[in-house]
């Protein structure tokens, strides 16, 4: 029997109740069972979970520093969606809702992706990849 593994990414924030609206402006929920004035539990699917963390809760779980994320990149949190449309749609939310374009568009015939900033530097890509199509 395989294993069934969940991801929870930590990501830091300045302003918790920021970025709770801000994923809820790209449709998203939150699980309230793990959501308190330090931490939110972002639910982007069944398995797929980013606990969306205030800087000095954070800072209780590692030794160094946590990164200005605006300043450097500390990761690219890829997030695959069912098609060029659903590519359009969210990172247009994402803009709207207050994030940033990080970079132009990237259309490789059989895999389209953008990217976007959220509100505290994260770097988000969003992407289709065709099933049919890949090299």
């Amino acid at each position: 029997m395989p294993n069934k593994h969940k991801i929870f990414v930590n990501l830091p924030v300045d302003d918790l109740p920021r970025s709770m609206d801000f994923f809820q402006a790209l449709g998203y929920s939150f699980n309230m069972q793990f959501t308190d004035d330090k931490g939110a539990c972002l639910v982007l699917g069944e398995d797929i979970y980013v606990m969306l963390i205030t800087k000095p809760f954070y800072k209780s779980f590692i030794t160094n520093d946590v990164a200005d994320s605006k300043k450097v990149s500390e990761a690219i949190i890829s997030l695959s969606v069912d098609s060029r449309e659903a590519v359009e749609d969210l990172v247009d939310k994402a803009l709207a809702a207050g994030g940033t374009p990080s970079k132009e568009p990237n259309d490789m015939g059989f895999m389209y992706n953008r990217s976007f900033l959220d509100p505290d530097g994260h770097h988000w890509e969003v992407f289709y990849m065709d099933p049919e199509n890949v090299k």
